[in-house]
């Protein structure tokens, strides 16, 4: 399977479990606009050192570090990610991840190829 078969397969597999998780969205949860950003960021930043897991934890990291900024609380903070998950977020890591799972593997179907 060459580098556009797979990345095109990931997408596809990614699309499929996106349409299996419930529809819902993120501002009922009282998410701000810089919740993705700051759980994109986290994501991002760990999924380096972690290749292809690294990015769950990240995300879930992300989300608590910028509801600890904004509320200042540790436990309303530490609930957030679990809220936030099950409103949406699950739906955004999904297509998150499968990016950098693409992402990750260019540089080595490039090289092979």
């Amino acid at each position: 399977m060459d580098g556009a078969a797979g990345a095109t397969a990931v997408l596809l597999l990614a699309r499929v479990v996106r349409w299996t998780l419930p529809p819902r969205r993120l501002r009922g949860s009282g998410a701000t606009p810089a919740t993705p950003a700051y759980a994109g960021v986290g994501a991002l930043l760990s999924f380096g050192p972690l290749p292809g897991v690294g990015a769950v934890p990240g995300f879930l990291a992300g989300i608590d570090l910028h509801e600890r900024l904004r509320l200042g609380r540790h436990g309303e903070a530490t609930a957030a990610p679990r809220t936030t998950m099950r409103t949406g977020g699950s739906r955004v890591l999904t297509e998150l991840f499968a990016c950098l799972l693409i992402a990750g593997a260019w540089p080595a179907v490039a090289q092979r190829g």
